[in-house]
């Protein structure tokens, strides 16, 4: 199992609506609206970085509204 934070911006006003339509996609566990140079805080869990990448490419930043996705894997040191 991977999991992996993903760091949004996201257009002006639009990080309550994109935190609501990302926190129901399939692999996501969790979305926050936040403040600061992020919009959208979201962890995320696949079962390989494959599926991981799917999961931000194709479901993630096709979200209305996105404009910048960061992805930061979890990795236990």
């Amino acid at each position: 199992m991977v999991q992996a934070y993903i760091l949004i911006q996201t257009e002006v006003g639009k990080a309550a609506d994109v935190a609501r339509h990302i926190a129901v996609l399939p692999g996501v566990t969790q979305a926050e609206d936040v403040t600061g140079p992020y919009d959208v805080i979201v962890r995320a869990e696949a079962k390989d970085v494959d599926e991981l990448g799917k999961l931000v490419v194709a479901r993630i930043q096709t979200v209305e509204g996105i404009t910048r996705t960061l992805t930061c894997p979890i990795v236990h040191i």
